[in-house]
């Protein structure tokens, strides 16, 4: 059976959508405009439900993971209303992506950012102001600059309407978010000035306390709200040794002519691997703060347009670009949070085709991890902000706990966002290549009454010190705090320190026991630490080495191309390609591989037979009907 494709249910069969209503009562088959406007024939899960909230004016929170297609949840009911929405978006290439992909869908859309002159600003906003778009795209900034808030806004208020505000890339919003931004707190004014327009705040990453705040911070009033699950099954994850072929692993991954992002700690890793690439002859370019901001752009677009299939970057690259055909990310240094390592993996993959997400760790990662956390320094007083350092180096144990760990690598980046897996996801290292388990159930017994012995005085503590407790530690800390003179003292002393910070590791993992999250990592019993104490349930570890898995096994079932299409499917991205660099946009906006694929199994000989093909809406099959079902007629008369 042909993978499903976006827009198709779990059997890939087209699934009628009821009629929906506008705020105003009218009828509206969402099918029909999701098919016309965007060439999908039904919607992927969750996005349905969050376009009829938004069609009924409620204010919402959406919390859909990447490759989900959060977008088309507020552009489908910005085109079904009348007047114009406006988007908040953090960055200039973001919002730039969205504008041209909505263009090609024949959707009048616009932006307003520092890369316009003042003319063209005054232009855009002119055409607002008539009526002439349906979205408007700015950044936070530039909604709350005097002119802008107390003027513009409020003659496009009055005048055409604005039907509703987006906040995109809401996380923003949160100082526990992984990319806070201070001027987002300021947003919260639009709900002050024009409490009658719903505000829509979208976000592809938050834990529940960042959902609370952004609730919070934007004054959303009865939000729906809407989680969609962050597992993406498609992608594979892995963790290997980083030692002298970790390079040579990176170097055949990059030679299989697909694209791929390589993040670095540091600019000079960056430039060192870029230039270690191109002279292997990889056409890979770099990025980080340090390039002037021509260069930078120059070369995302390069890697965008697939002129570059390789861009080695610090963590400066990634944030809204939405290039779908990312088939792997590497980390080759430790990510700094497990929220940011699944925000940069996760930009593989969003076509929803099997991708490769690869962790490589060595113990020198976590002194260059400290080393960063011990910059975090007042700028004026050079004292160090202890507040932040703290968190930082919780965060810090978490990816090492991630990275050592011999759990289900998607359970436990899962479980961090408050979501639990249930069974293996069959598609990461650990689950694929499963070790050797261990009953610890003794030993988890004993840690977790240590946990009940301190509580029993008030007082909690972290792992590690529970550890020296159990080890029976000389240490004068615990000697003086009278901790040698409980029951569980020693009683673990036959076991060194790594097993005990396995079994922590794996109470964690497996939700046996809770730790806070605000920068002291202390420890506390749950319901499920009960049963574990009672004897009701058993606690295995897995504790055998991990072993290295190449690609080949490891990046899930994808149905490929019988080997007689692919010479078809070259054809059709080579014409993908001319038609994008004629247009001055990257090849994915003209089609995605998926649809690619589709047209050579399908080999549609008449315009009729490819509008059915998913992907294509009525602006693309006016556009390029035509010349794509010519060199596919042209490609079946030479065989």
């Amino acid at each position: 059976m042909p993978k499903p494709q976006p827009g198709c249910d779990d059997a890939g069969v087209t699934v009628p959508t009821p009629p929906a209503a506008l705020a105003d009562g009218s009828a509206l088959d969402l099918a029909a405009a999701l098919k016309s406007r965007f060439g999908f024939s039904t919607f992927r899960p969750g996005q349905e439900a969050v376009v009829r909230d938004a069609l009924a004016g409620r204010d919402l929170l959406a919390i859909m993971p990447t490759g989900g297609g959060k977008s088309l949840c507020f552009q489908l009911p910005a085109v079904l209303q009348p007047g114009i929405t406006l988007v908040i978006s953090p960055l200039i290439a973001l919002m730039q992506d969205q504008v041209r992909l909505l263009q090609d869908n024949g959707i009048a859309a616009t932006y307003i950012n520092s890369s316009l002159e003042p003319s063209e600003v005054s232009a855009r906003l002119r055409g607002a102001a008539k009526g002439e778009y349906k979205l408007l795209y700015l950044a936070p900034e530039r909604l709350l600059q005097p002119n802008f808030f107390d003027g513009v806004l409020n003659r496009l208020v009055e005048g055409r309407g604005v039907n509703a505000f987006v906040v995109d890339e809401a996380h923003c919003v949160s100082e526990w978010g992984h990319d806070f931004r201070p001027e987002y707190r300021q947003l919260a004014a639009l709900r002050r000035r024009h409490a009658n327009i719903p505000l829509f705040a979208f976000t592809a990453t938050a834990t529940p306390r960042v959902r609370e705040d952004i609730v919070n911070q934007l004054a959303l009033h009865e939000p729906a709200v809407h989680v969609a699950s962050f597992n993406r099954p498609n992608l594979y994850y892995g963790v290997r040794p980083k030692n002298k072929k970790t390079y040579d692993e990176l170097l055949a991954r990059a030679r299989e002519d697909e694209s791929g992002i390589v993040y670095c700690l540091s600019r000079k890793r960056v430039d060192e691997l870029a230039l270690q690439l191109q002279s292997d002859g990889i056409a890979a370019v770099p990025y980080h703060a340090g390039l002037d901001a021509e260069q930078r752009r120059s070369n995302q677009e390069a890697f965008i347009r697939d002129d570059a299939r390789v861009v080695v970057a610090t963590i400066a690259f990634g944030m809204g670009i939405n290039k779908p055909d990312v088939r792997w990310v590497v980390h080759y240094d430790l990510p700094r949070t497990l929220e940011s390592y699944y925000q940069e993996s996760g930009r593989a993959g969003r076509d929803g085709d099997p991708a490769e997400c690869i962790l490589y760790f060595s113990a020198a990662d976590i002194r260059t991890a400290e080393f960063l956390i011990q910059q975090k320094v007042d700028p004026d007083t050079g004292a160090p902000l202890e507040d932040e350092q703290r968190l930082a180096r919780q965060q810090l144990r978490q990816v090492l706990n991630y990275a050592e760990s011999t759990e289900c690598r998607r359970g436990i980046q899962l479980r961090y966002f408050g979501e639990v897996l249930t069974g293996s996801c069959g598609n990461c290292d650990n689950c694929r290549n499963p070790r050797q388990l261990h009953d610890r159930t003794i030993e988890a017994q004993q840690f977790l009454s240590c946990i009940a012995r301190l509580a029993q005085r008030r007082e909690r503590y972290g792992g590690a010190y529970l550890i020296d407790i159990l080890r029976g530690s000389q240490a004068q800390r615990l000697i003086d705090n009278g901790h040698a003179q409980l029951s569980v003292y020693g009683i673990g002393k036959q076991h060194g320190v790594e097993l005990w910070r396995s079994v922590v590791r794996a109470l964690l993992h497996q939700g046996l026991v809770q730790e806070t999250q605000d920068g002291y990592p202390v420890l506390s019993l749950n319901a499920l630490s009960w049963e574990v104490l009672r004897g009701e349930r058993k606690v295995h570890i897995a504790e055998a080495p991990p072993s290295s898995r190449r690609k080949s096994e490891a990046a899930g079932a994808a149905e490929d191309l019988h080997v007689a299409d692919q010479p078809l499917f070259d054809r059709l991205r080579a014409l993908r390609k001319q038609v994008a660099d004629r247009s001055g946009v990257p090849p994915y906006v003209i089609f995605h591989d998926a649809t690619l694929r589709e047209m050579v199994r399908r080999a549609p000989a008449n315009l009729e037979e490819f509008a059915t093909i998913p992907g294509v809406g009525q602006a693309k099959l006016a556009r390029y009907g035509q010349m794509f079902t010519d060199e596919i007629r042209a490609a079946y008369s030479k065989v």
